[in-house]
Parts: structure tokens; C-alpha cells; sequence
């Protein structure tokens, strides 16, 4: 069986390495204003993939970090994927001729189904449906608003296209360090036929042990950022009990 995959997030706001609490762009807090180092250091500690998402992009519906995407991609040796603000098919297309590997798809899943069936047909194993939770119902334009739309529901729509992935984040954990929500994760996982990578909330290594206990279950890998930087999580131990039985 494949190892849980770790993904050491590096989140993008005017160039910076920061981390939001909950969502909120008031409530960020930088780590580092050089985003390209701290991918290498990611690589450094053992990290085969990346997740780089553009805050800014999320917010104004466009890129607005794409240099420091493009020198992160070029300093990390493993996969990159990315997200924020990708709501075209030419953003995609940027994307992924930048040398990304997997792009995530968040608002547009919700408004323009049509772009990511058609991507992840054309595209295939390149596109991430990212599924964002607030109270269960799905959260868009970077968790700025809630609909109505419960979490499996929009899943199921992208069950038979092609996604490589689901991306799930429970809003109300993200950046809180209070423990990942990994019944409702697991609980999407089973619900739908596409690997879910978990986020938000990631508190230590006992997130990621049970996550690693559900890769039956659909579980491939699980987002992390706060707890690395703040020091509660090593990296490299992560990595070490992602293999677990």
C-alpha cells in the first residue's frame, strides 16, 4: 500500500509565507518572506510533495503570486500542486506549463462544474476538486462565503470524470492546531470514489497516524502548515509514520 502522502503547505499572500487562522486574511501570520527556501527546506527534510496555495488569487479570483509560485517550482525537486483563484481553463493551462503538477479547484467546482468535468477529462490525474467545509456545507471564494451545498453532495458530482483527488478542508479547524477532522474526512472518503487528501487543523503526529490508518478507506495524503512551523510537527517523523499499518 501506497504511504499517506504529506503535503507541507506553503500559503502565498504579497509574496510571503504565511498561515491564516480559520480562513481569515485579518488573522495571518507570516513565517518567512522567501518562499522558495522554505520549499527547499520541505525537500530537505524528506518532502516528495508540496502544497502552494495563492491566497490573493483565491480572494481576487486571478493569480497574484505566480512569481513565487514559478521559484518554488523550481527549487522543490517532488510535485507541486496548487490552488486559489484558478476559475479558467487558461489559469489552469498557466499552471501546469509552469512545470505544477496538480492544480486544485475550489469555488469553480461549485460555479462552473462544466470547467472542472472538462479538465479532468482532458487533463487527467492534473486536477483536485477542493471541497471546503463550514458547518458541512461547502465554503467558496477563499471560505469567504457558505452555500447551501452539503460536502458529499458537490463530491458526487465529480465522481466519474477523471479527478486524481479531493481536496477536504474543514474551515473551522484550519490553522485552530485543534486536531484534524478526520471522521468527516474519512466519512467523504467512503462516501465517493476519489482519494481525499485531508486538511486543516493538523495538531501533531497523532493527526497523521490515524490518517495513515485510513488509507483503505480512500484517505492518499493530508495537508499540513501551522504545526510544522510552529514546531509541533517534524516533518521528517510525519513522514516516518505515514507508512503505518
Amino acid at each position: 500500500m501506497e504511504p499517506l502522502k504529506i503535503f507541507p503547505a506553503i500559503d502565498l499572500k504579497g509574496g510571503q509565507v504565511v498561515r491564516l487562522t480559520e480562513g481569515d486574511m485579518a488573522r495571518a501570520t507570516i513565517y518567512g518572506d522567501d518562499p522558495a527556501a522554505q520549499a527547499a527546506d520541505f525537500a530537505r527534510a524528506g518532502a516528495s510533495h508540496l502544497h502552494v496555495v495563492d491566497l490573493d488569487g483565491a480572494f481576487a479570483g486571478e493569480s497574484r503570486n505566480g512569481a513565487a509560485v514559478e521559484a518554488i517550482v523550481a527549487q522543490f525537486p517532488g510535485k507541486v500542486q496548487v490552488g486559489g483563484g484558478i476559475r479558467d481553463r487558461a489559469a489552469i493551462d498557466r499552471w501546469l506549463a509552469l512545470g505544477v503538477d496538480r492544480v486544485v479547484i475550489g469555488t469553480a467546482a461549485l460555479t462552473d462544474p462544466e470547467l472542472v468535468r472538462g479538465a479532468a477529462r482532458d487533463l487527467p490525474g492534473r486536477i483536485i476538486v477542493g471541497v471546503d467545509a463550514r458547518d458541512g456545507m461547502v465554503a467558496t471564494h477563499g471560505w469567504a462565503a457558505v452555500s447551501d451545498v452539503p460536502v458529499a453532495d458537490l463530491a458526487r458530482r465529480f465522481a466519474d470524470v477523471g479527478v486524481a483527488a479531493l481536496l477536504f478542508t474543514d474551515v473551522g479547524r484550519d490553522g485552530m492546531l485543534k486536531g484534524c477532522n478526520v471522521d468527516a474526512s474519512v466519512d467523504l472518503a467512503r462516501a465517493v470514489p476519489i482519494p481525499v487528501i485531508a486538511s486543516g487543523g493538523v495538531a501533531g503526529l497523532g493527526d497523521i497516524r490515524l490518517l495513515a490508518l485510513h488509507r483503505r478507506d480512500g484517505i492518499e495524503g493530508v495537508i499540513t502548515g501551522r504545526a510544522i512551523y510552529d514546531g509541533r510537527l517534524d516533518l521528517a517523523a510525519a513522514l516516518a509514520v505515514a507508512v503505518a499499518d
